[in-house]
C-alpha cells in the first residue's frame, strides 16, 4: 500500500462539534426520533438519505455487508427488496439476523437497528416490483445476483434477450425477487461530538410496541 495512503489514514482526523442528544429530546418510540432526524436529513438536503449499510452472517457466522435502499418504514420496522438467491438472501435463509447502519456524514449522526427479518407477502413484493422502472424490472431478471458473471457481455446479451421477451408487456415479478422485513429490538441514535465524546442513546424492545432508553459510553 502507498505510504502516502497509510499517512493520510493516520493522520488526517476532525473533531465534531454538534449540539447534545438528551434524553428528554428522545421520544418513547425509536421510530418517532428517527423521523425527526430524517426530517433534518431531508432539510439538509443529503443525497441518497435512504442508503444504508446492511449487515448479515452466515450460519456459521461468517458477516457480509453491502449498502442497499430502504424502501419502507413503519413501526413494524424497515423494508428493502433484493435477490432472494444473493448472498444477502442465502445469508437470511440460513440466519435470519440483520444490522443496520445509516451514516449521514454531514450531520455527523449514525442510526443502527439490529434485530430480526422476515420476507414480506407477495402482494408487498409485487406492487413495489411494479411501481419500479421497466428497466430495473427487466434487469431483475436478469442478474443472477452474486453468482460467477463470465462477463459484461454475457449479462448484457441476456438483458436484450429478456428486453425481446417481455417487448409489448408488463414484467412479472421473478418469484425468486421480493423484500424483507427488518424488525429491530435494539435501535441506537449516534451524534457525534466534541473530543470523540459522543453522545449514544440505545433503545431495547420490551414489547411489541415498548422501548425502554439508555445512554451508552462513547
Amino acid at each position: 500500500m502507498k505510504k502516502e495512503i497509510r499517512a493520510y489514514v493516520q493522520q488526517n482526523r476532525r473533531d465534531f462539534s454538534n449540539a447534545p442528544l438528551e434524553e428528554s429530546d428522545a421520544p418513547s418510540s425509536p421510530f418517532r426520533l428517527f423521523e425527526k432526524w430524517f426530517d433534518n436529513v431531508l432539510k439538509a438536503e443529503i443525497r441518497d438519505p435512504y442508503a444504508f449499510t446492511l449487515a448479515t452472517a452466515s450460519a456459521d457466522g461468517v458477516p457480509s455487508a453491502r449498502v442497499v435502499y430502504m424502501r419502507d418504514i413503519n413501526e413494524s420496522g424497515l423494508t428493502c427488496f433484493t435477490n432472494y438467491n444473493s448472498r444477502k438472501g442465502s445469508h437470511l435463509a440460513q440466519n435470519p439476523v440483520f444490522c443496520a447502519n445509516f451514516y449521514w456524514e454531514d450531520l455527523a449522526r449514525q442510526v443502527r437497528f439490529e434485530g430480526k427479518t422476515e420476507k414480506v407477502s407477495d402482494v408487498v413484493s409485487d406492487e413495489y416490483f411494479a411501481s419500479r422502472p421497466r428497466e430495473s424490472q427487466v434487469g431483475a431478471w436478469a442478474s443472477d445476483q452474486s453468482a460467477t458473471l463470465n462477463s459484461r457481455q454475457t449479462l448484457e446479451e441476456k438483458l436484450k434477450a429478456l428486453k425481446d421477451k417481455f417487448e409489448g408487456e408488463p414484467v412479472p415479478r421473478p418469484p425468486h425477487w421480493g423484500g424483507y422485513l427488518l424488525i429491530p429490538s435494539k435501535v441506537e441514535f449516534w451524534q457525534g461530538r466534541e473530543s470523540r465524546l459522543h453522545d449514544r442513546l440505545e433503545y431495547t424492545r420490551t414489547g411489541n410496541t415498548e422501548w425502554s432508553l439508555h445512554r451508552l459510553s462513547p
